[in-house]
């Protein structure tokens, strides 16, 4: 009888994570390593946030709460939800986890049999496929077209939907593309799933706030209010807020659904760090005016890093709508050899050689479900951008 369990053997840690800890222990044993392969904001959490914190702390607001969330959090949520994505929730009907991953691990351990599928366009968060491996689905692959910037079409969603497909996992602006969908692309998509009332719909989206160039962020059931009944809206402060490390993600969704995920919390995690859920009402009741500015910044980062990987012959950096995230195609490179002789035979040979010989950490595109491509974010500097884009062309110069 095997010690693991069968579920385990069809899941795999995650790629993004392996590459920071590779990068961090390179980094340990001296070696001069950029690291672009972490999702995460360079920014500090709003001081107003780490006040809240701390006030929470004081005043002894440091026990149980109810398993998905105090009340004032879920109201700040609610209030959130009517002012920015104009969708009316109650507090019944919303859920307060440990970080966005949760909410999509407490939902799909809550709705997914043997046999149902999860529809999931790719690139895709590596995460996604195996937490739904992990609620015994199945994942379903829709490709985005390189030409649409890595999305989908409403007649590919169309062909994927069958009489087994229970969800359709949505993201916008993407991770790991920065791809975002217009208002008039999500209507067309939701047209679809308006055809097929058995198929739910799960809106992963944490990166709204992070929308360049006038791209308007749209969720699904706004889009659709039709849709509202069988919409799971997820997101959370970890990255508009710079608040990673806090661990706080939420959603919106029918009562029913709502209920069950708790059921699943209750006897998993039980509830979200008091003194974090403190810092998140704080995070969206008090000013907002910093996210503008931060938008901006990353904006330029975004420019930034698309003009420098552009300019690298073999290297095509599509400029994406949101995120902070680029993913550039490495076609052109495929075949050719390292000035320390590796064969990039393929994105993640192309990723492992780059920072083995010029100590970049990007994360290689088949993570993601496409390749041959890599992802680089670019929440970090504007010197340690140029000092890794410069690098990343001194690698591909190299490639004979």
């Amino acid at each position: 009888m095997a010690f693991l369990s069968d579920t385990l053997a069809r899941v795999k840690p995650s790629p993004t994570v392996a590459m920071t800890q590779l990068a961090a222990e390179l980094k340990a044993q001296g070696k001069d390593i950029i690291g672009l392969s972490a999702g995460e904001p360079d920014f500090d959490t709003p001081d107003n946030i780490k006040a809240a914190a701390i006030a929470a702390i004081n005043a002894n607001q440091t026990r149980y709460t109810a398993p998905d969330g105090i009340i004032e959090l879920k109201q700040a949520i609610c209030a959130k939800f009517a002012r920015e994505n104009g969708l009316s929730y109650e507090p019944s009907q919303i859920s307060v986890s440990t970080g966005g991953k949760q909410v999509l691990y407490n939902a799909f351990i809550a709705t997914l049999n043997p046999g149902d599928e999860v529809i999931i366009p790719a690139p895709y968060w590596v995460s996604y496929p195996d937490i739904v491996k992990l609620g015994q689905g199945t994942p379903v692959i829709i490709e985005g077209k390189p030409e649409l910037g890595y999305k989908i079409t409403a007649d590919q969603l169309e062909a994927a939907i069958t009489p087994q497909t229970k969800w359709f996992l949505f993201n916008s602006p993407s991770n790991p593309t920065g791809a975002g969908y217009s208002w008039a692309e999500l209507k067309a998509i939701t047209e679809v799933l308006m055809k097929h009332p058995h198929v739910w719909v799960m809106s992963d989206d944490m990166y709204e706030h992070l929308a360049y160039d006038g791209f308007e962020f749209c969720t699904p059931a706004q889009v659709e209010p039709a849709l509202y009944e069988r919409t799971l809206t997820v997101n959370g402060v970890s990255k508009a807020y710079a608040m990673t490390g806090w661990r706080i993600g939420y959603a919106g969704g029918p009562v029913a659904l709502i209920t069950a995920m708790r059921k699943v919390q209750s006897q998993s995690t039980n509830n979200p760090c008091t003194i974090s859920q403190w810092a998140a009402v704080e995070a969206l009741n008090g000013p907002q005016d910093f996210l503008v500015p931060r938008a901006e910044a990353f904006r330029r980062r975004r420019d930034l890093v698309c003009e420098k990987l552009n300019a690298i012959d073999g290297i095509t950096c599509p400029v994406p709508e949101g995120a902070f995230y680029v993913y550039p195609s490495i076609t052109g490179l495929l075949g050719k050899t390292s000035a320390a002789g590796t064969v990039i035979g393929d994105d993640e040979a192309f990723a492992t050689a780059l920072l083995e010989e010029q100590g970049v950490a990007v994360v290689f595109g088949a993570a993601f479900g496409l390749s041959a491509n890599f992802r680089i974010s670019y929440a970090t500097s504007d010197a340690v951008l140029e000092e890794a884009c410069a690098r990343i062309a001194a690698f591909c110069d190299g490639l004979r």
